[in-house]
């Protein structure tokens, strides 16, 4: 009897999980947006608009892979600007937005699959700058650029450091070599590979304030399932050594 009771509990156990992982459509996909945020994610022509193999970077690749691997479909197009297409993931069922920094006021928005990579969150003064700053109270006195609603700039809120907030980050490095603004409030190294496809050079990280972590943000609505398959697909690649043979190639 004891056998039996067993033999019935493993079944249910296995045809749960198979209904749970047929509970996804055939036609169920995932809505993913993306912007220009090199070297993680950006337009091979350097465009504000792109779609499937038009968009490269690191966190691109490592996302593609992990959806063929986890054996979910998904459209992927870069738009413009960020601000928009944070607020479209957080209102839409099944919008996926990479490469979105985790905080822990962001946590509770979205589900989370990741890390896809690493950034460092710093500020950074132009080639001739003679600005040394040791605290953000000290770099709150200068005019600081920044980038709308990104997690830096809503770090440096929280803290009420004022700040010039532009729709695009390549605005704040043309600004910075201007000398219309002071500091430049963005993540490395992506603020300086756009500074560079900008033909600005020299500029000088005065202070790093954060360290943070990349993920592929998901709507709240999104099925368990999609988020745990993605996951699993994500740690596989990592531990085959994919996850860091793609960063090299890019840095």
């Amino acid at each position: 009897m004891l056998k039996l009771l067993k033999r019935a509990v493993l079944l249910g156990l296995v045809m749960g999980a198979s209904v749970a992982r047929a509970e996804l459509p055939p036609d169920y996909k995932v809505v993913l947006l993306t912007e220009n945020f090199p070297p993680f994610n950006m337009a091979v022509d350097d465009k504000n608009f792109a779609r499937d193999e038009g968009i490269d970077g690191i966190s691109a690749d490592i996302v593609r892979e992990m959806f063929k691997r986890a054996g979910i479909n998904y459209t992927l197009s870069l738009r413009f600007p960020w601000d928009r297409l944070y607020r479209l993931t957080l209102e839409k069922p099944n919008y996926g937005l990479f490469s979105t920094t985790f905080t822990p006021e962001r946590e509770p928005l979205f589900k989370w699959v990741g890390p896809l990579g690493s950034t460092s969150w710093v500020l950074v003064a132009g080639p001739d700058s003679k600005i040394n700053v040791n605290s953000l109270e000290e770099a709150a006195k200068f005019k600081i650029g920044a980038y709308k609603n990104n997690a830096v700039t809503q770090h440096l809120e929280s803290k009420n450091i004022p700040m010039v907030v532009a729709l695009r980050d390549q605005e704040n490095a043309r600004k910075l070599a201007k000398g219309q603004i002071d500091l430049w409030a963005t993540d490395d190294p992506a603020g300086r590979y756009m500074a560079r496809q900008e033909g600005i050079s020299g500029l000088r990280i005065v202070m790093t304030f954060n360290k943070a972590e990349l993920y592929l943000a998901l709507n709240k609505d999104t099925p368990d399932e999609v988020v745990q398959r993605l996951q699993k697909a994500l740690d596989e690649l990592r531990a085959e050594g994919f996850v860091d043979d793609i960063t090299k190639n890019y840095l």
